[in-house]
């Protein structure tokens, strides 16, 4: 078996601070904030919204999150449930439309021994992947490379969410909604 050694990314999963601007869940924050833009919520429905990933591992790297507080999937009522694989579709979607990735990574890091950093508020990572999108500078000079800043991948996943079917854009700087 094949191992990825990655020191670097310890500095991250050991912060001491890891949303020093907003109290209590940082799921549970976000969506409640008058700018959507700002807090980089780019979409949503009843039950749940897609958030840019501040620290993407590709551009258009999302999540989509239910508005229930948990860490256990199977804690979601059903219409949470069912909303949230809508909004997971419409992802795709949009995705598709803004970037046109080769395909995607899609899942859930559950449990604090997954890989997540937010393990008591669920959340599917919507990662688009294209052919050859990795390369050689992770390995020899510790660097990862994203080709697009997170407001241009907003700007054009915001208007390919706006451009589907039942989406109302009720601003400028709000999410699109279901």
């Amino acid at each position: 078996m094949d191992q990825v050694f990655a020191p670097w990314r310890i500095d991250w999963v050991e912060r001491a601070e890891k949303n020093p601007d907003v109290d209590g869940c940082v799921f549970c924050a976000l969506p409640d904030r008058e700018d959507a833009r700002e807090s980089r919520v780019v979409a949503r429905n009843d039950d749940a919204f897609v958030l840019l990933n501040n620290y993407p591992y590709n551009p258009g790297h999302a999540m989509v999150i239910p508005y229930d507080h948990t860490g256990d999937y199977r804690d979601l009522e059903e219409s949470t449930l069912l909303g949230h694989a809508q909004l997971k579709q419409r992802t795709f979607d949009a995705l598709e439309a803004a970037l046109a990735p080769d395909g995607f990574n899609a899942g859930l890091n559950l449990g604090d021994a997954a890989g997540g950093s937010i393990g008591d508020h669920l959340h599917t990572h919507v990662v688009p992947r294209w052919s050859g999108d990795t390369n050689f500078m992770p390995v020899v000079a510790d660097t990862k490379v994203i080709v697009e800043a997170v407001d241009d991948s907003y700007d054009r996943l915001h208007d390919a969410f706006a451009e589907q079917d039942g989406a109302t854009v009720p601003g400028a700087d709000a999410a699109v909604e279901f």
